[in-house]
């Protein structure tokens, strides 16, 4: 089935910069549309950043659009997620998906990592 392994994430302060990265290993990644998810304590899961199976097309959740970055590295089975100018309001769990449909919505995708925690203080 595969796994995705997060890493990357840890304590940073308000205008600090973070650079996910999202490991898949036993599928062939470069067949899948791939995601970044977060989730804040006590609030629903959010859509952040999703990028097509070559990354010509990336989208982004409005609250991040324009700092944050997707990226992805086929030959390395990797997906990467660029984080600048963070705020509070980026704390949360991250997630990283794989499905087969670029949307924003968390029921498309069908393989999930097991987080990777991200706090950003003031």
């Amino acid at each position: 089935q595969g796994q995705l392994v997060e890493s990357g994430g840890r304590l940073v302060q308000a205008g600090d910069s973070l650079r996910l990265s999202c490991v898949d290993s036993g599928r062939t990644f470069s067949n899948f549309i791939m995601a970044w998810f977060r989730q804040a304590p006590g609030k629903e899961r959010e859509f952040v950043a999703g990028i097509s199976t070559h990354g010509a097309t990336r989208i982004y959740g409005d609250s991040v659009k324009g700092r944050f970055t997707i990226s992805r590295d086929n030959a390395k089975a990797t997906m990467y997620l660029g984080m600048n100018s963070l705020v509070p309001k980026d704390t949360g769990v991250y997630y990283c998906a794989a499905g087969s449909l670029l949307k924003r919505r968390d029921v498309a995708y069908n393989y999930w990592g097991q987080g990777t925690q991200v706090t950003v203080s003031s």
